[in-house]
């Protein structure tokens, strides 16, 4: 959070906020949910917005076609100066109906309930070499860089056939993308090396098609005889990349951090894993919520939302934390309770828009803290929980490190 002078010269709050804790909701949220809809000012670019709170209004805002996605709007409350491939290099997360769906339509299939579940044995593989990983360094370790990071990113570059050693040339390039302190200039490279390494992926899997998703979906394309643009395939492989390993990294970093945390929650779910992991991981999505802030909006029309109208042309922001601690929905939200684990939760967002990875996303999160804890039942954090920086107002909450111990 920074402060900006207003017409008067006086200093005024901007937003985002930061988290006084981990797991503690900016204390400006308090007011904020007490009025329902408020007006804040965007630290980076100035642009006054909407923040809509609670459950109700969140989800209601999320399935309202009125709000639009599209990143093309003059308001679009970007958090940052947006170049403007930003607003043009975008994919079906950045597009409104019917677009959006006939779009989203191509890679759905893949990250359906039945289609992920056949990646289990492949994803228990994956974790059991990530834990060999950190059993073979001498602790205390980056669990963040080594673990988090690295294993999604494994399992996205999988499905999309991007060879092993390129991983780390797609989280430093989304780091740049997303970061909230990146320059413009960062930004702009990065999605221009980005698209120049997709494109060439996907130019070859176009003639010297595999098992791979970017194969399938192409597929896909030709099988509906409907014309794509190499732009358009680019540009959803690129989301889908970017949104496979950052979310599930800061999920798995700031789950395990919260695990150990609440020893009495991380002693019930290893006494009975298999039947507690499902809800312990839609608790913890709902507790930390890595994805607060990263659902915004535009109205295309005047919309009324608690007693207050959003004028056409502004931009909103739906404040999922606030509807993951809606106490009329979570009693006492801001216990870390495993057994109420409930899909209420909004941590994957809501509506058509709601995350395509989901599924994926819950699958490497149940194997990873299952295996987790029973390879290393001694693991603990290296430093306090305070004393580990956080990646506050970036678009994806997360950690910059975490480093863990455990007794050899």
């Amino acid at each position: 959070m920074t402060t900006t002078a207003d017409g008067s010269g006086t200093q005024q709050e901007t937003f985002p906020y930061a988290r006084p804790a981990p797991f503690t909701p900016p204390p400006q949220y308090a007011a904020m949910v007490k009025n329902g809809v408020t007006q804040v000012t965007l630290a980076n670019t100035g642009l006054r917005v909407w923040t809509v709170t609670g459950h109700e209004s969140v989800r209601r805002i999320l399935t309202d076609p009125r709000a639009s996605a599209s990143r093309k709007h003059a308001n679009f409350p970007f958090y940052f100066v947006a170049p403007p491939q930003a607003r043009t290099e975008t994919s079906f997360i950045g597009y409104d109906p019917p677009e959006h769906t006939i779009s989203r339509q191509k890679a759905a299939a893949a990250f359906t309930y039945q289609r992920v579940q056949k990646l289990r044995g492949r994803i228990q593989e994956l974790v059991d070499e990530h834990v060999d990983r950190l059993l073979a360094l001498p602790p205390p370790v980056d669990f963040h860089r080594l673990f988090s990071l690295s294993l999604p990113t494994t399992v996205i570059c999988d499905m999309l056939g991007i060879p092993q050693n390129d991983h780390d040339f797609i989280i430093e390039h989304s780091n740049n993308m997303f970061g909230i302190l990146s320059t413009p200039e960062q930004r702009v490279a990065a999605i221009v090396e980005v698209n120049a390494y997709v494109e060439k992926l996907v130019e070859l899997k176009e003639t010297e098609p595999g098992e791979d998703l970017i194969s399938t979906i192409i597929a896909e394309y030709r099988k509906s005889d409907e014309d794509y643009t190499r732009r358009d395939l680019v540009n959803m492989v690129r989301m889908l990349m970017n949104g496979g390993h950052e979310t599930t990294g800061s999920m798995l970093s700031f789950g395990t951090a919260c695990l150990l945390d609440n020893p009495e929650q991380l002693a019930e779910l290893l006494a009975d894993p298999e039947a507690m992991i499902g809800p312990a991981t839609e608790e913890l999505l709902r507790v930390v919520t890595i994805g607060d802030i990263g659902v915004p909006r535009v109205a295309l029309e005047d919309i009324e939302i608690d007693g207050t109208v959003i004028p056409a042309g502004d931009g909103i922001l739906c404040l999922l934390l606030t509807a993951n601690r809606d106490p009329e929905v979570f009693p006492e939200p801001e216990k870390l309770i495993l057994r109420r684990g409930s899909r209420k939760q909004v941590g994957f967002g809501h509506g058509a828009h709601h995350c395509i990875g989901a599924e994926l996303a819950r699958l490497e999160m149940q194997i990873a803290w299952t295996t987790l804890f029973r390879r290393i039942p001694t693991l603990r954090l290296a430093k306090p929980l305070a004393d580990i920086p956080r990646k506050e107002g970036a678009i994806v909450y997360g950690v910059r490190e975490l480093p863990v111990t455990w007794d050899e």
